[in-house]
């Protein structure tokens, strides 16, 4: 039997699909994860829902965020949900979370400061997703109500209340801006604690600490997870200062309006920013690839990178996530898998949770059984595909459409010529309200030609691929109540 390969699976949070150097469309090199090219790379990987803890909780399980009760930025992912690193644990792995993991949103957003979750306590609770290790950063404005163990390091160096404050004035500053609508953290101003002290840098330290003290005698699988390029927009000032501020007019158009010169000028400075937090992802990518490196694990290391959802920057005259436009939805995608190292590029659609399936694949797991279980019903659905024959070069596609939901605000079905989307807060009883975008013609989606007959057809496929989806994946059922097993031990 072949030796089971490690697994790493590198996770940033909001960062553009064109924020890679092997995009067609590339604004920034990133020399270090760029080095995940030499594998294969994926120009048309669709999130299944472009807001964090949906799309974190998707990627654990395999699942659209409507099949485990994860729709919105809101409630906890239940640990009925078979997922990926329980059942690499249960065929050998050793298994480890460090950075962000975002499957818990228990707390509204009107919670007061420091009112959250401790995470460090509970951090046994945590593991039962199927993690030996845990190490958790809870985001960077999270932190200001979560208690995570990036908050616990801050504490133990007395910078707590210095980081609360910071990140308290960028919020504050957006209200007074007029920011709130635009849903980020102004400013673009440097980090102001010790650069030793980023999150992105003691994710990257507390990564390879996992690394270096991982069980020699098993094959690992590790999420390391870093916090960036998510706002607040604050690289630490070094990086801040090897940027230099430019203005370059090149925002995807919105429909009705132009963004004013006004707002070019905050984008600007934020970009400029948000290039500076890439590159410091980039450097802290590069330590932790030398220690794969040092350790001799790289040759038997399958490395998966994405990130949960993109970031508008500006283009249509937004910012952030939860919209169904590009810069939101498709997120930087590749697979370097050491035994197929033949720099291919995938234009066909695929889905963020493909990765799920492809990592228990390259395990020498069968994906649909790995994240099943019988009981109670429709736990066994599984969309998720491995793209391990795309990487293989076996075929050229393994879906003819990708899927992406939001809340209850609306559903996408994308192809790569086509783009729909249905607006459920506006469907009636005599109706939905839905667009259609020819990609090839409209690129930037500012023209809806659902009611063109020329597009009838491909009107009709969306419709039929969305009513598809919603027929075939039902939501999971869960249980409470405590019986007992045939064994007599409590099951809950």
């Amino acid at each position: 039997m072949a030796k089971q390969k490690n697994i790493l699976f590198l996770m940033t949070d909001q960062q553009r699909p064109d924020f890679v150097g092997w995009h067609p469309q590339s604004r920034i090199a990133m020399p270090n994860l760029d080095r995940l090219a030499e594998g294969t790379t994926f120009n048309r990987c669709v999130t299944v829902n472009p807001i964090c803890a949906p799309a974190r909780s998707a990627l654990l399980t395999g699942k659209y965020t409507h099949q485990i009760g994860m729709c919105a930025m809101s409630g906890d992912l239940s640990r009925q949900h078979p997922t990926m690193p329980r059942a690499l644990q249960q065929a050998g792995y050793w298994t480890a979370a460090v950075g962000k993991l975002h499957y818990l949103q228990t707390w509204p957003f009107s919670t007061d400061m420091g009112q959250g979750l401790d995470l460090v306590a509970m951090e046994e609770h945590l593991k039962q997703f199927g993690y030996d290790h845990i190490w958790e950063a809870s985001g960077k404005q999270l932190c200001r109500k979560n208690r995570c163990h990036y908050a616990a390091h801050l504490e133990a160096k007395g910078l707590m209340p210095r980081y609360i404050e910071d990140v308290s004035l960028r919020q504050e500053q957006e209200r007074n801006e007029g920011w709130q609508d635009m849903e980020t953290f102004v400013d673009g101003d440097a980090f102001p604690l010790p650069e030793e002290d980023y999150v992105d840098i003691v994710t990257a330290d507390r990564i390879i600490d996992a690394l270096t003290a991982r069980p020699k005698d098993k094959p690992f699988y590790m999420l390391a997870s870093f916090c960036g390029p998510h706002p607040p927009y604050d690289p630490p000032q070094r990086y801040l200062d090897a940027v230099p501020y430019e203005e370059v007019d090149d925002f995807a158009p919105a429909v009705d309006e132009e963004l004013d010169p006004v707002w070019k000028k905050r984008w600007y400075k934020l970009r400029r920013a948000y290039r500076a937090m890439i590159n410091c992802l980039d450097d802290q990518v590069g330590r932790v690839m030398q220690t794969l490196e040092d350790e001799g694990l790289l040759d038997d290391t399958v490395i998966v990178f994405t990130s949960d959802h993109g970031e508008m920057l500006g283009d249509r005259r937004m910012s952030g996530k939860a919209v169904p436009w590009e810069a939101s939805c498709t997120v930087p995608t590749a697979i370097r898998h050491p035994d197929h190292l033949t720099g291919k590029r995938v234009d066909s659609m695929i889905e963020n949770i493909d990765l799920t399936a492809t990592m228990l694949d390259a395990a020498g797991l069968d994906p649909h059984e790995a994240l099943s279980k019988n009981w109670p019903s429709f736990h066994n659905v599984v969309p998720s595909k491995s793209l391990m024959p795309l990487v293989r070069g076996e075929t050229d596609a393994v879906r003819e459409a990708a899927f992406s939901e939001c809340s209850n605000y609306w559903q996408m079905v994308e192809t790569t010529r086509y783009k729909y989307v249905r607006y459920l807060w506006e469907t009636t009883p005599d109706g939905a309200s839905e667009k259609l975008f020819d990609k090839q013609a409209d690129p930037h989606c500012l023209h809806d030609v659902a009611s063109n007959p020329a597009h009838a057809e491909a009107l009709a496929s969306c419709r039929r691929y969305r009513e598809y989806i919603m027929d075939k994946t039902p939501p999971a059922q869960t249980r409470w109540a405590r019986y007992r097993g045939e064994d007599g031990s409590e099951i809950i």
